[in-house]
Order: structure tokens, then C-alpha cells, then sequence
């Protein structure tokens, strides 16, 4: 007799992948919430980016501009004005806010282009061996070896102000640690039985390192990837603060800068410099807090001292 039931299709390949994929994730979270400091990290941070994507709800952008200033010169905090008033009367929580999304935005873009280029000189320096190697990693020392901040003022002060600019030279004076991290985990990585099996087989250079290395190097690319955003956005900061920011754009460091200019300090205008500080100090704290929680839940020797 012919069964009649109805039978079930086989699951694709695809499907069997996204089915670890999202069991990868569920695990990966079930691990991440144990981690305290995580949580308080991420909830900071998700904080941040609300207050910050909803900016047009509770500010006004064109108090930027010092013609449409709706306050006094230096006027402290009050009901009107939270944070109070600049040097030319623009509200401190309208600049902290609207700066943010610079901040942010220089300082993840710098972070994921500086760990991009990381990842692949360290792969490429271990996969390859030899005089390759020996290029990479002797231009990585010299890059480790230069002081980052003064590279990166030198970049900016060449090539002139700009957000591109900025974000060019943090990642390009910030990309050689993870170089180093990334080519010492591959070489243990290409080492492993089922690698070898790949080459005997006639993988290419190519499926060997975007099918079999580069899955095994997301978790530490993930992990360096949250922990180089805080570095980015001091540095973006700093930079700004030397007069080396985009002068057509407001992040945290540029506030920072005019206050400084303006005599707030002398003044005792402290409401001025405190919040973006606050700012700053906030945002590299949930990084911080994010990325060593990745880092605690990727690297079981960690999971139990946090």
C-alpha cells in the first residue's frame, strides 16, 4: 500500500545553517545576561542611542546656529534651559545631544574600518608565512611603536579638518593591535585537522579564509571591534579639543574646545564643560562594559571571574 501521509521536506542547507545561526545568538545571549556589567553597559548604551536618534523630539537644530539663539550669554542651568547657555546664548543639552551623533559616528566608523584592516593584514600575514609575513608585521611594529595621537595629528594637520579626515586617521593609527591579535589566533587556527583536510581537498586561499579562518576570528573581531570604539571616541575627542575638528560640525570634543576658548573654567561656567565630559565618560564606560562582557562570554576561561 502506498503511505499517504504526507511527508515532511527535508530541511536545505540554508535553513539548517540559520537554524545554528539563531541558536548561536539565543546561547550567546543566554551567557551575555549572567554578566552584570554587560547588562549595565548595554543598557547605558542603548540609552544614550535613544536620547540620541530621538534629538528632533525635545530639541530645536536650529539653535546651532548662533543667529537663532534663544538664550543669554553663559546663562546657568534653570527651567528653560537644562544645561544652560554657551557663549552666545545656544542651550548646552541642544549642542551635548546633536554632538552626540558625530561622536558616535566618528567613533564607530573609525573603530569597524581600523578592525577591518586589522583582520585582514593578520590573516594575511599568517595564511601566507614567509616574506609576506615578515612585511606585515615589521610595518604593524612600526605602526605599534609611533605615538597613535601624534600620527593622528599630523594626518589631520596634512590632509586639513574634516569628519572624513578624522575618521581616516584614528583608524589608521589604530588598527595594528588587532593585527597582532588576529594573525597569533589564525596561526593556531589554521593548525586544526579539518584546515588541513580543506587544502588536501583544493580549497583556494581565498575558501579557506572566508570559510573556514574568518568564522572562527568573528567572536575576537567582535569583541575588539566593541573595545576599539571607546579608544575612537577619546581619540575623536581629543583631536577636536586640539582644534582639529571639523569646523562645520558640533561633537563632544568641539564643545569642549569652544568651552575651553570661551574662558568657561575662569568664568566657573562649569555647565558648560560638564555635560559633554559626562558625555564622553558615560559612552567609553558602556563600551568598555560591553566589550568585556563579549569578551568574558567568547572566552570560557574568563566566564567566571566577572
Amino acid at each position: 500500500m502506498t503511505d499517504t501521509t504526507a511527508v515532511q521536506k527535508a530541511p536545505s542547507a540554508r535553513g539548517i545553517v540559520w537554524a545554528r545561526r539563531r541558536a548561536a545568538l539565543a546561547g550567546f545571549w543566554r551567557l551575555y545576561r549572567r554578566q552584570r556589567a554587560g547588562l549595565a553597559g548595554l543598557a547605558l548604551l542603548l540609552g544614550i542611542t535613544a536620547a540620541t536618534l530621538l534629538a528632533p523630539l525635545y530639541t530645536d537644530r536650529d539653535h546651532l546656529r548662533a543667529s537663532a539663539a534663544p538664550g543669554g550669554r553663559m546663562e546657568p542651568p534653570g527651567g528653560e534651559f537644562w544645561f544652560g547657555t554657551d557663549q552666545v546664548g545656544r542651550p548646552v543639552l541642544t549642542l551635548v545631544v546633536w554632538g552626540a551623533r558625530v561622536s558616535l559616528q566618528v567613533g564607530i566608523t573609525a573603530a569597524v574600518l581600523a578592525v577591518v584592516l586589522g583582520t585582514l593584514v593578520g590573516m594575511l600575514a599568517a595564511h601566507f608565512g614567509g616574506w609576506v609575513s615578515w612585511l606585515l608585521m615589521r610595518l604593524t611594529d612600526w605602526f605599534i611603536v609611533l605615538p597613535s595621537l601624534v600620527l593622528a595629528i599630523a594626518l589631520v594637520i596634512a590632509l586639513g579638518p574634516s569628519k572624513t579626515t578624522i575618521i581616516a586617521a584614528i583608524a589608521l593609527t589604530s588598527w595594528a593591535g588587532t593585527a597582532r591579535l588576529v594573525r597569533s589566533q589564525t596561526m593556531a587556527i589554521e593548525g586544526r585537522p579539518y584546515l588541513e583536510r580543506a587544502r588536501a581537498l583544493g580549497a583556494g586561499h581565498w575558501h579557506q579564509m572566508t570559510r573556514h579562518v574568518l568564522p572562527h576570528l568573528m567572536p575576537l573581531v567582535l569583541a575588539s571591534a566593541t573595545l576599539q570604539v571607546s579608544s575612537a571616541i577619546l581619540a575623536e575627542a581629543s583631536l577636536s579639543f586640539l582644534g582639529l575638528g571639523d569646523p562645520s560640525e558640533f561633537s563632544w570634543g568641539t564643545i569642549l574646545e569652544r568651552a575651553f576658548d570661551a574662558g568657561a573654567v575662569s568664568a566657573g561656567a562649569w555647565w558648560y564643560m560638564l555635560p559633554p565630559g559626562l558625555a564622553i565618560l558615560l559612552v567609553v564606560l558602556a563600551f568598555t562594559l560591553c566589550g568585556r562582557a563579549i569578551e568574558a562570554v567568547l572566552n570560557p576561561r574568563l566566564r567566571g571571574s566577572t
